[in-house]
Order: structure tokens, then C-alpha cells, then sequence
């Protein structure tokens, strides 16, 4: 069972059965008083900030559907007749009435007023304790907090463009009065809180904070945030940095990134954590990111899931194109077969094939009521992305770093040697496809499609049209609590 006794997130359980976590909407105040002179008390804002992380709103069956089920990668799965908001983003068919995009609307301004809330708190405790190791605490608890607010902002600017920045605890007459920001001021705000969360940062964690972001995390969310504004001479030399480190490297073995063993191993830089905590009832710091996409209808019980979310046909022929097999048997979850781990998938389930990387073992599947994936971390920054984020920007022009030794060759042949395959010339296609190949089903492929200017062409067939669906809808309810906010195009 995976180990659990890690104070970040036993104590965001801690936090989560109280009202805690009871943060409203888009930066609202919580009721909770903390002694703000007690140097235990920083852990729990600081907790509170990544348990929202792993909230269904943006962090399970809302977040598949707007950033996979929307690719050439993947579609909606499950059953026919379930699903109807999901089968409307896999067909681009929904409009800003669709709860899934009004869920990753909320959600990840809750993320952001969670982190503003930390950032409040810290500010408490920095005021309130005299000791210097504890106010390195609450100066660590500030890098925390704005990390996962640039995380939250980036989601929402790449999937809404012009968005209200809330930037420090609101009351609700004051939230529905913020006006929009461009896109640009949002990358600036995005780019200003990671730079300050990479001087606040430590460069690595004890086992008792695992999970937590480090200095180097930053970097390569900043990195992915200069990448999608072009500047790549920026990414080029965080990315250079970040391997010059040496502190991260690829796993041997394809497969086991995806494991419950290797969460958080050396090849990890963000991941939202996930744990059932060993127990088969009651309150647990688990999401189910992993459990909607599960096999339909399998057997045993604590081998199922909801099934939406499978591999597409494309994606399947993208990879025996290649002669891909490492990382399809990875990728891949058929029907009918069994896994190395000794769980058979039934023939009978009604989707084909499955998303194979979410696959979690029936040994850490023990909660009485289906716990298929709860102990699933969600990987949101590899080190793999670094490496073809590197070699991206050198193809495109950039210089290469000074720090790593490192050229674009070298970045994609190591990624490429992990999949068993043959080194190719670092040119832009062959990287990007090296991207597809790498992340898919990770949410990764939409997004890189409309930030590449190959949505069009790529997601046209399926419904697809360029200058509407390059950006998702504001929800309708948005629209109506906050009239400052306009609608975007050809909605």
C-alpha cells in the first residue's frame, strides 16, 4: 500500500474535516481562526492550498473533458447514453451552458482563492512569530501559495483568454465587481508569482514534505508559461538550468512513471497528490481523476470506473505508425487482456481499450465502495517535458543554454531512448510528435494544438473551428455575477 504518513497531505485530511477547506468561489474569506503565533499552525493554509488542488471540479471528470476528450487523442468513452456534456466537448458542441466548463470555471478559481487565503495567512504568521527558522517557514508557505496560484491562473488564461485576476481575499459584492484582464496581464501576473515562488522555494523537500513544489518546479511551470507566449529563449534557459541540476532524471522504465510506486520519483516536478490513506472508509485526501476513467463495468468491483475518456482510434494508429510498443503498452488498456500485474480487464466492458496510464493495480484498490485509482497522483509536470520543452525551443530559434551542455538532439534522443527508439533529426515536427507520443492522455495535446496553430487543420474534421473553440466559453453563470465580464467570440 502506497505510504501515507506524509504531513502534507495527512494534514490537508486533517484540514479537509473541518471547515477549512470550506473556501468559497474566486477568493471569498474563511470563517477558521488560526493562533497565529504557533509555528504548527503554517502547515494547514498551506495544506488547505494543495488539497483544493485535487478537487473534482478541476482535477477529475470536468478536467478530462475539456482538456483531452477535445483532442484527436481521445474520446468520450463509457456508454452511449451517458455523458451528454462530455459527448458535447468531444463533438464541439457545447456552449457556455455546459457544467463541465462552468466546473473548471470554479474550480480553478477556487485553487487561486485557496492560495490567496495562504498568502493572507503567512502574511499572519509572519507578523505574529519572532523566530527566523519559523518565519522561513511562512516565507517557504508564500512560494507554495503562488505557485499554485500561477498554476490556476495558467489553466484559466489558456482555456478563457480574458479573465478577472482576483488577487487577494474578496468579499462577493467585490468579486462581481472585477473587471477582466488581457491575456497579457494575466501571463505578467502568472510570470511575477512564479519568479517570486522560485527565490521562496527550496531547491528540494524532506520525505516528510513530499509532494510539495520545489524551486525547480517553478522554473518549469515558467517555462511552459514563456513556451506558450513564444518566448523561447526564456524556456530555452529554465529549462537548461533545470537539467543542469541534475537533481531530475527519466525513469528506466516507461510504465512504472505511472505507478503508485514511483509517485513523486525522481522524474517528477509537480504532481497532485492523491492517497486513500489505507483506509476502506471515511475521509480521505483522494481524488478521482484516475477512477472516471477506469474500465466500465469490469469485474472485480474495486476494478472499475466510470470509463469515460479512451484512447481514440487516431491515437492508436499515431502509435503503430511509429513502431511504437514501450509506450503504448503503457498507453493502452485493451479489453480482454490482463495486465502484468495478474488483473484480468473483461471482454465485456463496453469501450475497447482504456486509458492505460491511470491504471492502478486491484492491490491498492481496497475501499468498500470502489476505490479503483484513489491512490492515483495526477502528473502534471514531468521531466520529460522539460526535455522536449528544451529541444522545442532550440528548434524554433532559441540559443542553447550555457548550463547543461545540453542540445536539442541530446534532450529528444534521451526521451526517445526510454521508448526504445531510434535517435531522428530535432526538427520541430518530429519534436512535436515526440510530444504526442510522450504525454498522451495526459491532457497535454489540446492545448498544444491551439497554442501551435494545428488545431484547425488536426480538429477541424471533428468539429473544430478556428477563432471560436481556440478558446472554451464564460459560463453563463459567470456571466450573469459578474456583468464587467464579456463573452468570447462566436459564443
Amino acid at each position: 500500500m502506497k505510504k501515507t504518513s506524509y504531513i502534507l497531505i495527512c494534514a490537508a485530511l486533517a484540514v479537509s474535516c473541518s471547515s477549512f477547506l470550506d473556501i468559497r468561489p474566486e477568493g471569498t474569506t474563511t470563517s477558521i481562526s488560526l493562533d497565529h503565533s504557533k509555528s504548527e499552525n503554517i502547515i494547514k493554509p498551506i495544506s488547505a492550498a494543495y488539497a483544493q488542488l485535487r478537487s473534482y471540479d478541476s482535477a477529475s471528470f470536468p478536467y478530462i473533458g475539456c482538456l483531452e476528450v477535445t483532442s484527436d487523442d481521445a474520446d468520450k468513452g463509457s456508454i452511449a447514453e451517458d455523458g451528454a456534456s462530455m459527448k458535447a466537448l468531444n463533438e464541439f458542441r457545447y456552449d457556455a451552458a455546459n457544467e463541465l466548463i462552468q466546473a473548471q470555471w470554479t474550480g480553478y478559481y477556487d485553487i487561486a482563492s485557496a492560495a490567496n487565503n495562504c498568502l493572507s495567512q503567512m502574511d499572519l504568521f509572519l507578523k505574529e512569530l519572532s523566530l527566523d527558522e519559523y518565519k522561513a517557514l511562512a516565507e517557504e508557505g508564500i512560494g507554495d501559495a503562488k505557485f499554485i496560484r500561477a498554476y490556476a491562473y495558467f489553466r484559466l488564461v489558456t482555456m478563457f483568454g480574458n479573465i478577472p485576476v482576483v488577487d487577494r481575499l474578496m468579499t462577493a459584492e467585490e468579486l462581481a465587481s472585477v473587471k477582466p484582464s488581457a491575456p497579457a496581464a494575466v501571463w505578467k501576473f502568472i510570470e511575477d508569482d512564479l519568479a517570486d515562488a522560485i527565490e521562496r522555494l527550496p531547491v528540494s523537500w524532506s520525505k516528510t514534505y513530499l509532494g510539495r513544489v520545489t524551486r525547480y518546479s517553478a522554473m518549469a511551470l515558467k517555462a511552459k508559461v514563456h513556451l506558450y507566449q513564444g518566448e523561447y529563449d526564456q524556456v530555452a534557459a529554465l529549462c537548461d538550468e533545470i537539467i543542469a541540476s541534475k537533481r531530475y532524471g527519466l525513469l528506466d522504465d516507461f510504465r512504472s512513471v505511472f505507478s503508485v510506486d514511483q509517485e513523486n520519483s525522481r522524474e517528477s516536478l509537480f504532481e497532485i497528490q492523491s492517497s486513500d490513506l489505507g483506509k476502506s472508509s471515511g475521509q480521505a485526501a483522494y481524488n478521482t481523476y484516475a477512477y472516471v476513467q477506469g474500465p466500465r463495468n469490469n469485474t472485480p468491483a474495486n476494478m472499475q470506473g466510470w470509463g469515460f475518456c479512451v484512447p481514440s482510434e487516431k491515437l492508436i494508429q499515431f502509435f503503430a505508425d511509429r513502431g511504437e510498443t514501450v509506450r503504448a503498452s503503457t498507453t493502452f488498456l485493451y479489453s480482454g487482456t490482463t495486465t502484468p500485474e495478474g488483473d484480468a480487464i473483461s471482454i465485456n466492458c463496453p469501450n475497447p481499450v482504456y486509458n492505460g496510464k491511470v491504471y492502478t493495480p486491484s492491490s491498492y484498490n481496497d475501499w468498500s465502495d470502489n476505490g479503483y485509482g484513489y491512490d492515483y497522483n495526477i502528473r502534471i509536470l514531468r521531466y520529460s517535458d522539460v526535455l522536449l520543452m528544451y529541444a522545442e525551443a532550440l528548434a524554433r530559434g532559441a540559443a542553447p543554454g550555457s548550463k547543461s551542455g545540453y542540445t536539442a538532439q541530446t534532450a529528444l534522443d534521451e526521451v526517445r531512448s526510454r521508448a526504445r527508439l531510434a535517435s531522428v533529426e530535432p526538427t520541430l515536427d518530429n519534436i512535436l510528435d515526440e510530444r504526442r507520443a510522450e504525454f498522451a492522455m495526459e491532457e497535454d495535446r489540446f492545448l498544444d494544438l491551439v497554442r501551435t496553430g494545428k488545431a484547425k487543420d488536426v480538429l477541424g474534421p471533428l468539429g473544430y473551428v478556428e477563432g471560436k473553440h481556440n478558446l472554451f466559453p464564460i459560463p453563463s453563470t459567470q456571466l450573469q455575477l459578474n456583468t464587467n465580464l464579456k463573452q468570447n467570440p462566436n459564443y
